[in-house]
């Protein structure tokens, strides 16, 4: 099986999540949060022999290329299909905790490619969008019911679309003449609800709009701060949590959470005397994240906008992080 998709900041993540040292090298377990093709996890599966790596993805349709691509490693490959943030939550107590804990938030070329879901505009499909097609809103759920205000605030914060009001108007406008269906008769709605020298900028008019969309169908933003507590608390004690963000939102999130990690005191300033315990619970490894080389963002245009960070757990993060990380995400 040939894959679609080429994995972002790859050789970065083999040299910052790196299994190397006492006692992770001989018998490393990773988990690959964001399994998608596989892509990540077979190549670290190849460069580090020891390493066992359990694969999280909620599309099973993309899963089960994974598990065809990785195959050839045996027992040394576990899959697992769910969202992530229900498995961190749920992680049994007396399971091996991880050594290497990876997200990567980026969807899949294969989503935009193959799955026939309307992620993307360039083709002519069901405007659907969710990665599990069995449960919630679609994407023409979404633009079909909600309320335009709703719409255009939707737009406007998960995209910073600047026109978000007069798309939400014109998807109104033309809902009202017959159902909303494909991913190209929406982009049409959008390219001609703006103005003329908005249709011709450095992308196109609906891409901020379907971004929006996806973020919102999949519940991407609701579901990464609870899982990235969650999943720091399941890694252990000298491992290495490493996420790849692809816009703004996403990065400002797991920022401000790794930020809080590393801080020797958390709490509130107008707090007299600290309770938190004054320790760190993690050292930042990435203090800026590490973004993609020139030569990478050419051979792969989706990289451009990807950022790395990553943290080595020093101790159980507490109840006041995950606080300090809701307040931020709001």
């Amino acid at each position: 099986m040939e894959a679609v998709h080429t994995p972002v900041l790859l050789d970065e993540c083999l040299f910052y999540l790196s299994p190397v040292g006492e006692p992770f090298e001989k018998n490393a377990y990773m988990i690959d949060s964001t399994l998608g093709e596989g892509g990540h996890s077979n190549a670290f599966l190849s460069k580090y022999p020891g390493l066992h790596i359990l694969g999280l993805d909620r599309d099973k349709t993309i899963q089960a290329r994974a598990r065809e691509r990785l195959s050839l490693y045996g027992d040394r490959m576990d899959f697992y299909n769910g969202w992530f943030n229900d498995f961190y939550a749920n992680y049994p107590s007396d399971k091996e905790r991880p050594n290497i804990i990876l997200f990567d938030l980026g969807i899949s070329v294969y989503h935009y490619e193959l799955s026939g879901r309307g992620f993307s505009f360039r083709y002519d499909e069901p405007l659907d969008m969710r990665l599990n097609f069995e449960e919630g809103e679609s994407a023409s759920d979404i633009v079909n019911t909600w309320q335009e205000e709703k719409l255009a605030n939707m737009i406007y914060l998960y995209s910073d679309e600047k026109m978000s009001r007069r798309i939400a108007r014109a998807i109104v406008e033309t809902r009202a003449s017959g159902k909303i269906e494909s991913s190209k008769q929406l982009a049409e709605i959008i390219y001609n609800a703006v103005p003329g020298n908005y249709r011709h900028g450095n992308i196109h008019p609906a891409t901020r709009t379907f971004q929006a969309l996806r973020i919102a169908v999949n519940s991407e933003l609701r579901r990464l701060p609870q899982a990235l507590h969650d999943a720091f608390n399941v890694l252990s004690v000298g491992g290495k949590m490493g996420v790849i963000t692809f816009h703004s939102l996403e990065d400002r999130i797991v920022k401000n959470y790794f930020r809080n990690l590393g801080k020797k005191c958390i709490c509130p300033p107008e707090q007299a005397k600290c309770s938190c315990g004054g320790q760190p619970c993690a050292e930042i490894i990435t203090r800026k994240p590490v973004e993609p080389t020139a030569e990478e963002v050419k051979s792969n245009s989706p990289s451009r906008s990807a950022k790395l960070r990553v943290v080595r757990k020093l101790r159980d993060a507490t109840e006041m992080h995950k606080l300090a990380i809701e307040a931020e995400a709001m």
